[in-house]
């Protein structure tokens, strides 16, 4: 049955405290809004584009913004590829297209986005105790040619940023009109085929915009994968003086056959090829619709923010990790699946003032959201054919964020940032065994703090400490054994510096940090999701270069290094499993007259797969490419050229037990899914 209604759950001081936030914004002076905004007392916090002038904006050496120019030329075969242009992150997959990417970041195996949030148009899309993973994050509802920025940040010093962010960040914004209506065609490998339409116009007193995006692939799967998706958007755009309000629609749905990975041993047998599969009914299908209204207003000392939002979505995964290892009559597919409502509130102001005689910027904020889950589910099958239920659950979790950072500019060479907050959530489970039904709320505050040096107009240095936190999932916290964490605390340490225009066109940023967490979320193969774990340390250095050397043409290379390891000395070893030791990226663009292209090369290391080191992934290297010819000013022609020298490496490797059906008893062994093999994909785009 449904979960009864959530009660308030807010202690007194939070309480307290969000009255008077909220207090502050309904007693703001409203005539200000009327007047012409006076010049500034303190630039404003935000990040600019990573080849302009970050230099006096940003706050670490890891923060940046990502243009739709930068994302024009860069090969990408999927859709969270996207996520690729934030240097040291790598996405890739271990299932069907329709699934959320695999993602790495700072020596974290971040699985489908723990650790890391991503918002689209101020939207989460991290979902908490989801069916396959926490903090599961599924990007394919974006539409790549529509996106105006991506606003990056790693670690845990940003007090507007909360539950999954970690490691880091990614905020994805959409252009608000098009100059003109774009009409894209792409063909490809393997029954690839895409087509986007998309245009802009006047409605009333604003703008209207809409666009739709149909995507087709089988990939080079023995079992044709049968891809479809479909996405659209319709969003209105109005601005009225210091006021700009934004309502958006989106909607995503989509269906897929999966090839999982396979246990080497069968590969070795000749079992099943390279791009075979074990069970060719594993897949499954989704959906995601949202509303969302974005406002902003413009005062003569500051300005206001609001965001609300409203996600409806499903999804319904078919997996078989283990093989024969649970039932060697029926086998080990098991079902994933829920339905989701999801809703929520931001609201932040920011005022320029005086904090004595120094120039200063304070900001507050209050973050609201409610996951209602009926049910999320996890059931045996055959053949997506429900035989069992193992577990189902109803669950409300609901959550509150307040936060508050401060700007202050010192002395012309020295500005800190000094920012707190303070989350609170319940997750409330009405679970199939009663014994894992229950409520349970859990508080954390987590401080921040940032010193910014610029000693030259072309160089700043960064020290940078604050405390995170990620969610576990409410089944595991309300369990009746061995329950998790509800927070789970983590604290951040970086030093960076960043040098632009030393070099002209030049610009570098190398960061070292350091990140404790006090509970691991690590991938386990037989239940197909991840669960908290032990607690690390992980430390390493990132280096960052752009190099625009001409005019249309720019390079860039990203290096990270990392070491993770467990610290809570247990006998199964320090090691992390799936922790990326090192990843690098090196990137080429250029645009001369009709042409344009970029090529990308991208390698990560090697990792443990098991705590003592014994068993390893090796590294893999790949490289894509994509030409561009103009026909005519409206109509360009591309060629992409993906897995460009046919690397036969893994685009994920993990290490578990699973059983063959010629086999008595189950076998601990390296699974792996493969990287796809060379594919070209040839387009067409029309401006009208």
């Amino acid at each position: 049955m449904d979960c009864p209604p959530v009660k308030p759950t807010l202690r007194a001081p939070l309480r307290t405290a969000i009255a008077a936030v909220a207090a502050a914004f309904v007693l703001l002076p409203s005539t200000s809004a009327a007047q012409s905004p006076p010049e500034a007392t303190l630039d404003a916090v935000q990040v600019d584009s990573s080849i302009d002038r970050p230099i006096g904006i940003a706050e670490s050496a890891n923060q940046g913004t990502v243009t739709a120019r930068q994302l024009e030329n860069r090969p990408r075969a999927r859709t969270g590829d996207l996520l690729e242009a934030v240097p040291g992150v790598v996405v890739t997959q271990h299932s069907g297209d329709g699934k959320a990417n695999q993602y790495f970041a700072r020596g974290f195996n971040l699985d489908h986005g723990t650790d890391f949030r991503t918002t689209v148009l101020g939207m989460p899309v991290n979902m908490p105790s989801h069916a396959h993973g926490q903090g599961y994050s599924d990007l394919n509802f974006l539409i790549p040619e529509l996106i105006s920025t991506i606003q990056y940040k790693k670690g845990t010093y940003f007090a507007e940023e909360g539950n999954f962010s970690a490691v880091g960040a990614a905020a994805f914004d959409y252009v608000r009109s098009l100059p003109r209506g774009l009409f894209s065609l792409e063909l490809g490998s393997h029954r690839y085929r895409r087509a986007v339409l998309a245009n802009s116009g006047s409605a009333g007193a604003g703008t209207l915009l809409y666009a739709v995006e149909a995507v087709g692939n089988d990939g080079p799967w023995e079992v044709a994968e049968n891809y479809k998706r479909f996405n659209g958007l319709l969003s209105w755009n109005l601005r009225a003086g210091n006021d700009e309000l934004r309502i958006a629609a989106m909607t995503l749905q989509s269906s897929w056959r999966a090839t999982d990975q396979v246990p080497q041993r069968a590969l070795v047998s000749g079992i099943v090829g390279r791009y075979g599969s074990l069970d060719a009914s594993d897949g499954g299908d989704t959906a995601r619709s949202s509303v969302s209204a974005d406002w902003q207003r413009r005062y003569a000392n500051g300005a206001l923010h609001a965001n609300a939002f409203l996600v409806r979505s499903r999804l319904n995964l078919f997996s078989n990790f283990t093989l024969f290892a649970k039932d060697p009559v029926n086998g080990d597919q098991f079902n994933q699946a829920e339905q989701r409502l999801l809703g929520g509130v931001n609201l932040d102001r920011a005022w320029n003032h005086k904090l004595g005689r120094f120039e200063s910027e304070t900001t507050v904020g209050l973050q609201l959201r409610q996951d209602r889950l009926s049910p999320v589910g996890l059931y045996t099958s055959v053949a997506r054919q429900r035989l069992a239920t193992t577990r189902e659950d109803r669950v409300v979790e609901s959550s509150a964020g307040l936060f508050a950072s401060n700007t202050t500019r010192w002395t012309p060479w020295l500005r800190t940032v000094a920012g707190v907050r303070n989350d609170r959530a319940r997750f409330r489970v009405n679970s199939s065994n009663p014994a894992d039904s229950g409520s349970v709320d859990d508080a954390i505050s987590s401080p921040k703090f940032s010193a910014i040096f610029t000693p030259a107009e072309w160089v700043e240095l960064y020290l940078n400490w604050g405390r995170g936190f990620h969610s576990n999932d409410a089944r595991g916290i309300n369990n009746a054994v061995n329950r998790s964490t509800p927070l789970v605390p983590a604290r951040g340490r970086e030093a960076g510096v960043r040098i632009d225009g030393l070099v002209r066109g030049l610009q570098t940023t190398l960061a070292l940090w350091e990140l404790d967490l006090a509970s691991e979320l690590v991938f386990v193969g037989d239940a197909g999701t991840t669960q908290a774990s032990r607690p690390s340390h992980r430390r390493g250095i990132e280096l960052s270069n752009v190099y625009r050397f001409a005019t249309g043409w720019s390079a860039d290379l990203d290096l990270a290094w990392s070491r993770a390891r467990f610290t809570d000395g247990a006998v199964a070893g320090p090691y992390i499993p799936g922790a990326v030791n090192r990843t690098a990226s090196l990137g080429i663009t250029a645009e001369s007259g009709r042409w344009s292209g970029g090529m990308r090369v991208r390698h990560v290391g090697g990792r443990p797969l098991v705590e003592d080191n014994s068993v390893r992934s090796p590294s893999s290297t790949l490289v894509n490419a994509k030409f561009g010819y103009a026909l005519a000013r409206d109509v360009k022609l591309t060629l992409e050229v993906l897995n460009l020298l046919n690397r036969k490496v893994s685009d994920i490797d993990y290490y578990y037990e699973s059983q063959l059906r010629n086999e008595g008893a189950p076998v601990a062994d390296i699974h792996t899914h493969p990287a796809e093999m060379r594919a070209l994909r040839v387009g067409m785009s029309m401006r009208f």
